[in-house]
């Protein structure tokens, strides 16, 4: 592969709800605002009005063992109720009558499901390294760059590769590097590269399949997340401190130095992706 055509789709996933554990696709539609149904949904709670995210798992400790779908294929720009898999196992279904009640028993919490974002909305962020300090728990503002109203933490795709992946693993051969832990939502097979090579497409438009273009507009930025407990991936904080955070140059977010793994890109030209299809760096 050239440096031109890096690498090909290796995986696509969606996240219908925020936070949750999500859906692999074998195609997607990418619409200026993602992957059509990605986080179109969030839990909104009760009483803060903040946004529920996995990276406060002091206060949702079992967020990340619940599950979306949709409950049809997604076409023509057309979105459908979302199933809701309880860690239970019980299914609800977005548009059933009871859903926020439901919702708020499994969670032990009053919370309200949401498709638009309350004005002015935040996160919540747990900082393990300040454990037990006023400033373990910071407040961060939804959709830097993506469109107000969205559900996004910053922009509307995440990219990663599987060189970023094998890197990882490289450095720390006990952690389990796999995509689940990262939330993106494209992964391209960059076969043959090694390193965290879409450091380097910072920048850059990439295109991908038939009309596919994306801006890469900044490193993303890692915390807490990748380090929970997802199904049966284990809890393990050494995905960060062994793996991440070898991750060079560090990225400023929320008044630290982070390390990175993983790009963040906005949409130019909207267009649908399937696996295999080529990706490709433009400029």
């Amino acid at each position: 592969m050239t440096n031109n055509t890096p690498g090909t789709v290796a995986a696509l996933w969606r996240y219908p709800v925020k936070s949750m554990m999500g859906e692999e696709l074998n195609s997607a539609e990418i619409t200026v605002n993602g992957v059509l149904g990605d986080r179109s949904f969030a839990l909104v709670d009760v009483k803060t009005g903040n946004v529920i995210s996995a990276k406060n798992p002091k206060k949702w400790p079992d967020f990340f063992a619940f599950r979306s779908a949709f409950s049809q294929p997604l076409t023509n720009g057309q979105l459908h109720p979302v199933w809701i898999t309880l860690p239970d196992g019980t299914v609800l279904r977005s548009d059933q009558a009871g859903i926020d009640e439901k919702l708020s028993a499994a969670l032990n919490h009053p919370v309200v499901l949401q498709n638009q974002s309350p004005q002015n909305a935040k996160l919540e962020q747990y900082w393990p390294e300040h454990e037990g300090q006023a400033n373990e728990i910071s407040s961060e503002t939804v959709a830097g760059d993506a469109a107000k109203g969205s559900f996004f933490d910053y922009a509307v795709i995440h990219l990663m590769t599987t060189s970023t992946l094998e890197t990882l693993r490289e450095y720390y051969p006990e952690g389990r590097f796999e995509v689940r832990r990262f939330r993106p939502n494209i992964v391209g097979d960059t076969n043959g590269m090694t390193g965290f090579v879409e450091n380097d497409w910072v920048g850059k438009v990439i295109k991908i399949g038939d009309g596919l273009r994306l801006k890469i507009t900044d490193p993303c930025p890692r915390c807490v997340m990748p380090t929970l407990a997802q199904g049966d991936l284990p809890h393990d904080n050494g995905i960060f401190k062994n793996g991440i955070a070898r991750n060079k140059p560090m990225v400023p977010f929320a008044g630290k130095e982070l390390p990175s793994a993983g790009v963040y890109a906005r949409v130019l030209n909207p267009g649908w992706i399937k696996r295999g299809d080529k990706i490709m760096i433009e400029n």
